[in-house]
């Protein structure tokens, strides 16, 4: 044996001997070392594997030497050693977040940016000019709209309308900066910023945070990684759509929107939700589908008016225990893409009582024509 392959032999009997090793999982094209102990089982290598790749436990099929990984053998039981290369096959559509994290092409970011640009509107538009008739009708009307005209920042003639602007619309531009002067915007009620290159730095909260009559606040498709506190300010605010960012979290302030009735937070990268959320006592619909979520607080008993809730492809393991109980206008529940199965929805107390209206609800939308297909979805994966 040559002094090379003596070392690492030394080395993969030291780690072994220790009870951890180092295993590499070929998984989409991508090479992902861990460290484990030996003692551990298959199950817990895939929770392990979990946010490193998207896939949910039940959706990962561990391969060693051409035989499939029993969840609850260990690794050494199932004859894994130091330096083992492990293969992953996931099945689609148990993944949390928006997709397996998989080795990206060499012209990935620059695909991103089409993409970015065609969902903005921005191809070969010019830039709106405001004439002084188009200002007047803004005062008029209340009605600001500038969607998909190419703005790279908010023309100067919006401040001018002031208390008399009643919606403000600029979606689908470019624009980065949402200055103090939105503020000046005193009587807002809606304020629209979907598909723009807005980040945690370039928004005044401090602005938006005086908008007490703002109701509906929408930032999808943009480049926002937190909310802030100042949140908590928009007392009147009764939809808040914050789809398709890169927030982790939300803010403990959440909870200080007791008008809020729709929160649609899909498509974004949090693992938790404040206790909090209790406090939002109007919440009748959210949206949380396509996160990072384990688990949901206890705290969501309290949304008594909850009518929807959608939570499909989060690494979901449970939901709190009163849910049903609690919340008796809930009748919309979405689950595929979770650990959460319907063997497990069935054990929930008051369960009969939500499948019972969640299967009236889909009986009249199909006697007012609502839903063209009379197949009932249960909600979960069966298993």
């Amino acid at each position: 044996m040559e002094a090379g392959e003596a070392a690492a032999g030394d080395s993969r009997n030291e780690s072994e001997s220790s009870g951890m090793i180092k295993v590499n999982i070929k998984f989409a094209g991508r090479s992902i070392p861990v460290e484990i102990s030996l003692d551990s089982t298959v199950k817990n290598l895939k929770s392990i594997l979990q946010p490193l790749t998207n896939v949910l436990p039940r959706g990962q099929k561990l391969i060693f030497k051409g035989k499939v990984l029993v969840d609850d053998m260990t690794l050494r039981s199932s004859e894994i050693t130091n330096g083992s290369k492990i293969m992953l096959m996931a099945t689609q559509g148990l993944h949390q977040g928006d997709g397996p994290i998989k080795k990206e092409h060499p012209d990935a970011e620059n695909m991103r940016r089409r993409r970015n640009e065609i969902l903005r509107g921005s191809k070969e538009k010019k830039e709106v000019s405001v004439e002084k008739s188009q200002l007047e009708r803004w005062k008029a009307t209340g009605v600001i709209a500038l969607s998909e005209c190419n703005l790279k920042g908010i023309p100067e003639e919006v401040w001018i309308c002031g208390p008399s602007a009643r919606l403000l619309d600029l979606s689908h531009n470019s624009i980065e900066e949402v200055p103090d002067g939105i503020g000046c915007l005193s009587s807002i009620q809606k304020l629209l910023l979907n598909a723009n290159n807005i980040s945690d730095r370039s928004i005044s909260w401090e602005g938006l945070a005086s908008l007490k009559s703002l109701t509906i606040l929408s930032l999808n498709l943009n480049c926002l990684s937190m909310l802030p506190s100042a949140l908590g300010a928009l007392t009147s605010l009764r939809q808040l759509h914050i789809e398709n960012n890169q927030l982790t979290c939300l803010p403990t302030e959440i909870g200080l929107l007791m008008n809020l009735k729709i929160l649609k937070a899909n498509n974004n990268r949090m693992d938790k939700i404040p206790a909090s959320i209790g406090g939002c006592i109007s919440l009748a619909e959210v949206d949380l589908s396509s996160n990072l979520l384990v688990e949901l607080p206890d705290s969501f008993e309290k949304c008594k008016d909850l009518k929807a809730l959608y939570l499909s492809n989060n690494g979901l393991r449970s939901l709190p225990s009163t849910l049903f109980k609690m919340c008796i206008q809930l009748s919309i529940l979405d689950l595929h893409g979770t650990e959460v199965t319907m063997d497990l929805l069935r054990q929930f107390e008051g369960w009969d009582d939500f499948d019972n209206r969640r299967r009236l609800k889909h009986q009249k939308q199909l006697e007012f024509r609502v839903t063209s297909s009379a197949e009932f979805d249960e909600g979960a994966d069966k298993s």
